[in-house]
């Protein structure tokens, strides 16, 4: 479990392929939040978490997957590119942004940049099949960066841009016609997943029964 409160900038060293998975090996810069760092541990990049399979100088290495690698943007992923890299949740810790697990939901598409003189707005469109699970000044991470929604239209949605932000994360890189890994808000993902049932029960007896409440999670 992860906040979106990006840790550091770090960059991809180089990446190979071992059969269907990808090895990729990130340095990071901030030694005070990373040097402990072990392996089996998780860590989000661009908000996709992935374990720590070894160690090196300032640096280590993830074993991606081929299911990651289909609904994320980490395959394309080269030497040189900087990423936002956040340890997981301590229990201990202050959450800064919101609950974000590091499964990213899908991939969107940046639309416009627009600089506010001192903040930024940036406009992403996404499946429409998301669309229940996103709210305005609801949460969303976008590359792991926990933001809150401006507003929405028709398959996009905008996002404000403190300076803080954006010269901490790499989203001041982006541009128009970027992929970006989006993760919506699991509060929301359960509230659509209930409401679903709900309507499915109302077209069938309609009446409350224990298998109806298992299917809430009661």
């Amino acid at each position: 479990m992860f906040t979106g409160i990006v840790k550091d900038i770090g960059t991809v060293a180089g990446n190979r392929k071992e059969g269907t998975n990808l090895r990729m090996t990130v340095h990071y810069r901030n030694v005070r939040e990373f040097d402990d760092l072990a392996i089996d541990e998780s860590v989000a990049i661009n908000g996709v978490c992935q374990t720590v399979v070894a160690l090196g100088d300032k640096a280590f290495d993830v074993d991606t997957v081929e299911e990651t690698l289909k609904k994320t943007t980490m395959s394309s992923f080269s030497a040189g590119r900087p990423v936002n890299l956040e340890r997981a949740l301590r229990p201990v810790d202050r959450l800064g942004g919101h609950f974000v697990q590091g499964h990213v939901d899908c991939v969107g598409t940046v639309i416009g940049v627009h600089d506010l003189g001192g903040s930024a707005e940036i406009r992403i469109g996404f499946p429409e099949e998301f669309q229940p699970f996103i709210v305005p000044v609801g949460s969303i991470a976008i590359d792991g960066v926990s933001l809150t929604v401006a507003n929405i239209e028709e398959n996009s949605f905008t996002v404000a841009i403190i300076p803080y932000t954006f010269e901490n994360t790499t989203i001041n890189n982006l541009k128009e016609g970027d992929r970006v890994n989006l993760e919506f808000d699991i509060l929301g993902k359960y509230i659509a997943r209930q409401q679903e049932l709900l309507r499915n029960s109302e077209r069938g007896s309609g009446k409350i029964t224990e298998s109806w409440l298992s299917d809430l999670g009661y």
